[in-house]
């Protein structure tokens, strides 16, 4: 994907920054939770935050 301008490489950096963010808050949730079910949805959660950061990463480089 080297046809992106700056502009759009940046878009995408804040992007995968949103979805690691996510992850992490994801993360802490999931910790803090009792109900299983609950700590599995925060579980998935935070790995397809990772996962689509790690997509992202992946594709512009």
């Amino acid at each position: 994907m080297s046809n992106l301008t700056q502009q759009e490489l940046n878009s995408i950096r804040e992007v995968v920054t949103a979805h690691q963010n996510v992850a992490s808050k994801l993360d802490s949730y999931a910790q803090n939770v009792n109900d299983p079910a609950i700590r599995q949805m925060f579980d998935k959660g935070a790995q397809d935050a990772r996962k689509n950061a790690m997509d992202l990463i992946n594709l512009i480089g």
